[in-house]
Formats: C-alpha cells, structure tokens, sequence
C-alpha cells in the first residue's frame, strides 16, 4: 500500500486505519503466489485462507453486531490492489450471508453466519435470472407454500460460487402466497436454500474472461422449508435492496484496489521504461496521463469512503444510502476501466501479454461495470433519487 494518505481523511476512525495496515501486511506474505489453475479449488482455499486470518468476520456481522461498511471497503480495496481472487472470495461471502445478518432470524443466524465467518462455509447471493437482471422486479423463479414448506421452480443466472457454495440465498416470486402479494417487486421473497437440498442442481458452469465460480442454477420442485425463509413473505425486494445497498458501494471500493494496482504499475512502467535517450516518465504526455489517474482515483475514492460513512451513519437513523451507493459505483468502476487502459497503453505492447498485471486488471475490472447493477441502471438509480428529492421540496 504505496500511499497511505487516504486513511486520514476523516470518514475513518482509528480502527480503519489499523485493519488496512494490518490486512495490507497479511495480504503481502498470504497472496503473494498466484492462485491459478482450478479456480474452484483456488477460491475454496481463500475462502479458508481468509476465515483462518479473521478477515471473514467483517463481511458478515453477526447477532447484535452492524455491518461495518467502511471495514468491507477497505478490507476489498486491499484485497483487490493484492490479488482479484482473493477479493472476489471475500466479498462473496459478504454479498451471500448479508441478508442473513441485516433480517435473518436469530437461529438462521446461529446456523449459517460463524461458518460463513470461519471460512467453513461458502455463501451465494442468488437474485439475477435469464429474463430478470437488472428488472428485479420481472423475476419469474417461484415458491409455491405447501403446509410448511415452499417448492421452488424457475433457474437463477450469473450466480457466482455457483458450484460451489453450501447454501444459496435465493429470491423466488411468491405472490399467489398471501404476504403482500401481487407482482412487481412485492410479490418477492428470499430464503436460504442449502446446496444439497434435492431439486436444486447446477445446470451450467458459465465461464468468463476473468474466472472465479459463476453458475445458472435450476429448481424444480425444490421443497424448502418456511423457516429457511428471510423476513416476511413479500419482503424479498427490501432484502436484496438493503443487501445490495451496502455491498454496491464494496464493488466501487475494490474498484480502487484494481486502479491503484494500475496506477503503482503505471508509475514503475514509466520510471523505468528507457525511450529516445530518456526514461517515459521524462515525457509531458507521459506526466500529464499520470497526473489524470491519480485525480481520478482521488475523486472516485471520495465519493466511494463518503457512500461507505453514510452507510454506516444513517442506517442507524433508519435511512438509506441509495443516491450515494449509486454515484460511488458508477464513478469508481467507470475509473477504475480509464485508469487501468492507462495503464495498459503505458506498457505498450507488453501490456497485453496473457498474464501481465495490467492485463489482467484489464479483465478483471471490466465485470465490475455490470455486476451489481450495471453503469447505465446506476445511472437511472441517481436520477431517480435527485427527482424525488427535488419534488418533495
């Protein structure tokens, strides 16, 4: 962590500053080997890794304990900047488990959360369907009640640690089941699923340009029991919005993990790289370039540490965060692409050899645009909370 000048901004307290370092530490002798190969086998080894360190704990919270946002974020942004793998176990366990630690019961909390905590148990967080991605509220997997049970139908995609999770936090469409019913999004509702209830299987491993665990997942006739259900019958979109609200404003922390690994490998590229008699760091265009990722990189983790302190400020009063959610999202990830094709084209023709850092950022960063909710819904997201607060003036 070659600038550690953002963890004195005000958003933090002492504690944050002594997890980055601390985690920054672990990370440097923990993640230095490149974790290849099985890629399934790779993630359940962090996961583990990162239960063992005491790193999980903060993804999750826990009975009695809040969420602590701004700890994910810098805990992802370290991760990130360290090794994509290892923050994409991280935050999977967080995103899988989180509904459960915001309105799961206290004993699903007591089954599932010190396991997802120790590594001991890997978490999914299964919303996204074929027809239903960014438009929630079109989702078509349904849960019929049956005395004490649910059956669930339909399939969910792009579910990540799909294949490999012990238990998936699924939202199925219940609204011929009493609750608020209806459709739209009230007629939703979430559950924990256990991976090897019968009637849930994997129908497809889905493979992409920076790997880790991603399935469609398949449910017919899928009986789970109504106390595996999170929160009340219709209440499913509060859930996934809630979850998601704390989670969104991770993905644009990791996305300044992956800039500022590109920014530290731009300024070595440059530093180093002899041309025409000098070095590329000797070069006006070479400085102004720098100059423009490390001012973007700035500006985008303002907003994202901001998003993080209100998170943790005002749902304490029972308000949510969505606009800043938002703005962090789309500025951080947005940045994070610029800054990292920046990179790539100081390295020239080295910056696209398969394996290469900045490569590999190259991939790994382009993801994070859409998962989550992708620019253009962040986008409408913004406008649509400013609308509102201008009409209620």
């Amino acid at each position: 962590m070659a600038d550690r000048d953002y963890l004195d901004w005000p958003f933090f307290e002492p504690h944050h500053r002594a997890l980055a370092l601390a985690l920054d530490a672990w990370a440097g002798e923990h993640l230095r080997h490149a974790h290849a190969g099985d890629v399934d086998a790779a993630c359940r080894e962090l996961v583990a890794l990162l239960g063992r360190g005491g790193w999980l704990r903060h993804a999750i919270g826990g009975p009695g304990q809040a969420i602590d946002t701004r700890a994910i974020c810098l805990i992802r942004e370290t991760l990130a900047r360290h090794a994509g793998l290892a923050d994409f176990a991280f935050a999977m366990q967080g995103l899988g488990s989180g509904a459960i630690s915001l309105f799961g019961s206290a004993a699903q909390q007591e089954r599932y959360l010190a396991r997802v905590a120790a590594g001991e148990a890997i978490a999914a967080f299964a919303l996204s369907e074929p027809q239903a991605g960014s438009d929630v509220a079109a989702m078509q997997c349904a849960a019929r009640r049956d005395g004490d049970d649910y059956v669930l139908d339909g399939e969910k995609t792009w579910i990540s640690n799909g294949g490999i999770a012990d238990f998936y936090v699924v939202f199925a469409r219940t609204g011929d089941g009493g609750g608020e019913g209806g459709r739209g999004a009230r007629g939703i509702s979430a559950f924990i699923v256990d991976a090897d209830t019968p009637g849930l299987s994997i129908a497809e491993r889905i493979d992409v340009i920076a790997p880790h665990p991603l399935a469609r997942l398949r449910f017919a006739g899928c009986r789970v029991p109504a106390a595996q259900r999170i929160g009340d019958e219709g209440q499913g979109f509060k859930v996934a919005m809630a979850t998601l609200d704390v989670f969104r404003t991770s993905v644009a922390a990791a996305s300044l993990g992956f800039a500022r690994r590109a920014l530290d490998e731009g300024l070595k590229r440059a530093r180093e790289r002899a041309m025409f008699g000098k070095t590329l760091a000797d070069f006006q265009l070479t400085q102004a370039k720098l100059a423009q990722m490390a001012t973007a990189i700035d500006a985008a983790a303002l907003l994202t540490y901001r998003a993080a302190w209100m998170q943790d400020v005002k749902t304490k009063q029972g308000k949510r965060v969505t606009k800043e959610a938002a703005m962090a999202k789309l500025t951080a990830t947005e940045t994070a692409q610029q800054v990292i094709d920046a990179a790539v084209q100081l390295f020239g023709g080295q910056g696209v050899v398969s394996g290469e850092t900045v490569e590999t950022l190259y991939r790994e960063i382009r993801a994070l645009r859409i998962y989550e909710g992708a620019s253009e819904v962040q986008l409408l997201i913004i406008a649509r909370e400013v609308l509102a607060q201008e009409g209620g003036r």
